[in-house]
């Protein structure tokens, strides 16, 4: 009786225009992310200056100090300088030398051999609503975006603006915080 009684309602509120529009859900796709800044000594900069629990300014400053050892691993002085000049900075920010290996060995690659830094990719959909974005929803922010991605919806020529949360937790850090349309 329950759903004749339902089946009718509808049935009623169709006839006079009133029926349900239906939410339909749309896939995000992200794309880039992965763009390193040319101050930033070909490393996820604000990934690592995040995880440490500093400003990308304090590490940068810290990696001035470095000398890289070009085309090879530096030797064993080479590799104690390097670490005090980083020390020297990050030291007085709380960082120890235990947690410099921890994040450093983390976003370790190569990029000559075509390696990227341990990433995730961020997953989302829109809710659309007769052709209009009601809302859009991040089901997965991902992890390890350094730049901001870019973010489209299938079908749709709409501009979206994503903000990118960074942490001290390494498989959360660059992770998409929020995405919404661009206001022009």
């Amino acid at each position: 009786m329950k759903s004749t009684i339902l089946g009718g309602l509808a049935l009623v509120l169709m006839a006079t225009g009133a029926a349900f529009a239906e939410d339909t859900q749309v896939p995000v796709t992200f794309s880039g992310g992965h763009d390193i800044g040319r101050g930033d000594f070909g490393r996820p900069v604000n990934l690592i200056a995040a995880a440490l629990g500093v400003k990308p300014e304090v590490f940068r400053e810290a990696f001035s100090g470095v000398t890289p050892a070009k085309g090879r691993g530096p030797s064993g002085e080479e590799a104690r300088r390097n670490k005090e000049a980083l020390m020297k900075v990050l030291k007085p920010h709380g960082i120890t030398n235990d947690r410099l290996d921890e994040v450093s060995n983390y976003y370790r690659f190569r990029p000559q051999n075509g390696e990227l830094w341990p990433t995730t990719s961020a997953k989302a959909h829109a809710i659309v609503e007769g052709g209009k974005i009601k809302k859009i929803v991040v089901t997965e922010p991902g992890s390890g975006y350094c730049s901001t991605p870019t973010a489209s919806i299938q079908g749709m020529n709409t501009a979206l603006k994503v903000t990118l949360k960074y942490s001290t937790e390494l498989k959360k850090n660059g992770g998409i915080d929020a995405i919404e349309v661009a206001t022009k």
